[in-house]
């Protein structure tokens, strides 16, 4: 996830009482409110955890007002909005590029991707199969020339 904005090049440009776009649903919407938190923008309910909305922001030094809004309709509330917290995949269909987010997630985000399969299913052989497919150069290289760096591989 990336905050994007068609007014300032860099975050700290914002003024006070900027209006922020984030992501409408629990996940990442608090995934937005983390990376702000995380670069020290704003504070947070500690105990809330990774379950944070706007209402639980406890300092806001900049007056910053959030703007809750449907994940895939972040990349067009850029014109109307002084940035947008925007997932990698609408960033990338959007065509916006992850060098031109103006905040971006740290390497100790929580959020990855994975496979899961049943219990019953783990050793199969199918499953390691899967994986061993999926944790290959040809994998990685399509990942990061298709998301060109909105999503990183772990592998």
């Amino acid at each position: 996830m990336g905050v994007y904005s068609k007014k300032v090049k860099s975050f700290e440009e914002l003024a006070d009482g900027a209006t922020i776009a984030i992501p409408n649903d629990p996940t990442n919407g608090g995934r937005a409110l983390l990376i702000l938190a995380d670069k020290g923008f704003i504070k947070l309910d500690a105990a809330k955890g990774l379950k944070v909305g706007p209402a639980d922001v406890t300092e806001n030094k900049k007056n910053f007002k959030f703007v809750e809004l449907d994940a895939a309709q972040l990349p067009r509330s850029l014109d109307d909005v002084d940035a947008s917290a925007v997932n990698g995949n609408y960033a990338v269909e959007a065509g916006l590029q992850p060098s031109d987010a103006i905040l971006t997630e740290g390497a100790k985000a929580p959020y990855v991707n994975l496979i899961a399969v049943r219990t019953a299913d783990k050793d199969a052989p199918w499953v390691a199969t899967l994986v061993n497919s999926y944790h290959t150069p040809e994998v990685k290289k399509f990942v990061e020339e298709t998301f060109k760096g909105a999503v990183v591989t772990s592998w």
